[in-house]
């Protein structure tokens, strides 16, 4: 059995439509399981320059799959326990949330593994 790590990472910026509205973050915060692997997520590190709540969602075939709040000016590292198999042509993005007119700024790191 051998492992790959893959790394959704970066900084990015928006403006927040609601906490319950959230979008695509950033088109380089998507992932489909190639072909030949099982992929599963273990970790996700974020912070949040906002002085709101964020919210980060991990979405799987357009489908929330986990929440993480992030408080005001705040960071969060979930190391996940309780980890999912993710198929073949499954597709993971990451999305994000914040109250109406806010400006915000997070760091993301999200952490995979594929599989042989």
């Amino acid at each position: 059995m051998r492992s790959t790590p893959r790394f959704l990472q970066g900084v990015y910026s928006f403006e927040g439509k609601g906490l319950d509205a959230p979008g695509l973050l950033d088109a380089a915060l998507a992932y489909v399981v190639p072909d030949g692997v099982t992929a599963q997520t273990v970790y996700l590190r974020a912070g949040n320059s906002a002085p709101e709540l964020v919210c980060l969602v991990l979405v799987r075939d357009g489908q929330p799959m986990r929440y993480f709040p992030i408080g005001a000016k705040g960071d969060t590292h979930v190391a996940l326990r309780v980890v999912e198999d993710l198929e073949p042509g499954t597709a993971i993005e990451l999305h994000a949330a914040a109250p109406v007119g806010v400006e915000v700024t997070v760091v993301v790191d999200l952490g995979l593994v594929e599989v042989e």
